[in-house]
């Protein structure tokens, strides 16, 4: 592995890392907050993050020239951030992690429809393999009151991918600190009136947790857009799924969440489903040199 991979791959698990630790302090404030309230902290907190590194940096690395994508995805994103944060407060952490998951899936699905990239079977072949493994990961048979929640995350899944699409839209032309600091600025506009009418009084020990929120949050989403500036999405993309590895502990840890024989089988067809989506046909190519007849289970 190269440098530049390694570097990319380290970054990567950085800053899943730290986004699982947003996850996990999101679902220890939904117990005394709304769910309006902590996007709104988490904008607001993520704008203050930012300041002191544009400060340094400069603030003219804002011009833009398309402020109009920056809107439509700070709508979009802060939709996908409504619904992924209200699941994380009634789904079980490495359930909704996993949910989460799904979202690249939907891309290229987005992208054909929207920016007309071309779309081939193995992404059809993905998108069917997750949504087995949602449906097997949520178990809706016995756990009927997970319904409405995995439906949410579902959703906010489908909005978070198609936040990504329109940030490839301005990719061209736009840095990744403009993509990141415009949409902390427009976040925390969009939800400032939905927050104040939801408002519910915030004790001071949770505003230590509210300050590491922002700075978790921002930390990694920097650190996710350096891995894939240094190191391509296909060599490194895998390791997004150290998330599930980081939320079942501390979904373990914290609140004893133990995760069924079924989440764990529809986490490892969701994981499937984005190594296909990854990797294409080479995993095909794999299979057919290490699995063919009599290699593995050789003949009497």
């Amino acid at each position: 592995m190269s440098s530049a991979l390694k570097t990319g791959a380290l970054y990567l698990l950085l800053g899943e890392a730290l986004l699982a630790v947003m996850g996990a302090v999101i679902k220890h404030l939904s117990d005394t907050l709304s769910t309006e309230q902590i996007v709104f902290v988490r904008n607001l907190t993520a704008l203050l993050v930012l300041l002191p590194l544009l400060w340094r940096t400069g603030f003219h690395t804002l011009k833009t020239t398309c402020l109009h994508w920056h809107i439509l995805r700070g709508l979009v994103g802060i939709s996908a951030m409504y619904c992924y944060f209200w699941a994380l407060g009634h789904l079980a952490l490495t359930e909704a992690f996993l949910v989460k998951l799904t979202g690249p899936l939907f891309m290229p699905i987005l992208a054909w429809w929207w920016l007309k990239e071309p779309m081939n079977p193995r992404c059809w072949l993905a998108l069917i393999v997750g949504f087995m493994g949602v449906v097997l990961t949520l178990n809706p048979d016995t756990h009927n009151a997970m319904n409405q929640a995995a439906v949410i995350a579902l959703a906010g899944a489908i909005l978070a991918a198609l936040a990504k699409v329109t940030i490839r839209r301005m990719s061209a032309t736009e840095n990744s600190q403009t993509i990141v600091f415009y949409f902390a600025l427009i976040g925390t506009f969009i939800t400032a009136p939905a927050a104040l009418l939801n408002w519910q009084p915030i004790a001071l020990d949770a505003w230590l947790w509210v300050l590491m929120l922002g700075v978790v949050a921002t930390l990694g989403q920097l650190a996710l857009t350096q891995a894939y500036r240094i190191a391509p999405t296909g060599k490194v993309g895998v390791y997004v799924y150290s998330a599930v590895i980081y939320g079942g502990l501390m979904g373990w840890l914290i609140w004893d969440e133990v995760p069924t024989v079924s989440t764990w089988a529809g986490g490892a067809l969701i994981i499937c489903a984005g190594l296909i989506n990854l990797r294409g046909w080479k995993l095909l190519s794999w299979a057919k040199k290490y699995l063919r007849p009599g290699l593995l289970f050789p003949k009497n």
